[in-house]
């Protein structure tokens, strides 16, 4: 299962794309900004909330764990598209996947993503009923 971060500060819809994820068996943790992003895409947090390195000891080295980036760009105060954009250019992301998610009448949110370069980008309700089978379909390569 994949390690999946959620850049989002609406806690109502991020707790739902959470448990769904989750309960498909996927570690997933919900960022509210740019600066926590960047710093969990250095490493996955240890319980105790710190950057740990992104292999254990015991993890097997030619198997890393899948990293999927959730986004929400319904946010205003958040410029997720531009985020992920940067990230990108700035080689960020490795091959983390992207996943966006907007308003079905914010068109110009989806066209802004798209030229970020999302791997996926779906509306707000669609990610709410199948936020597993999208991350699925991120992780098989589509």
């Amino acid at each position: 299962m994949a390690r999946v971060l959620a850049l989002t500060r609406d806690l109502l819809f991020g707790s739902r794309v959470q448990g769904a994820l989750a309960g498909a068996g996927h570690e997933v943790e919900l960022l509210d900004g740019e600066a926590r992003l960047r710093d969990r895409l250095a490493g996955p947090a240890d319980p105790a909330g710190s950057a740990a390195p992104a292999r254990t000891p015991t993890a097997h080295p030619s198997l890393p764990r899948a990293v999927v980036l959730v986004v929400d760009l319904t946010d205003p105060d958040l410029d997720g598209a531009a985020i992920v954009e940067e990230l990108g250019t700035a080689g960020e992301l490795g091959a983390t996947r992207t996943l966006a998610f907007y308003s079905h009448v914010d068109t110009a949110a989806r066209e802004r993503a798209g030229r970020a370069g999302f791997d996926l980008i779906v509306p707000r309700s669609r990610l709410a009923r199948e936020a597993p089978e999208l991350v699925a379909r991120l992780l098989d390569g589509d």
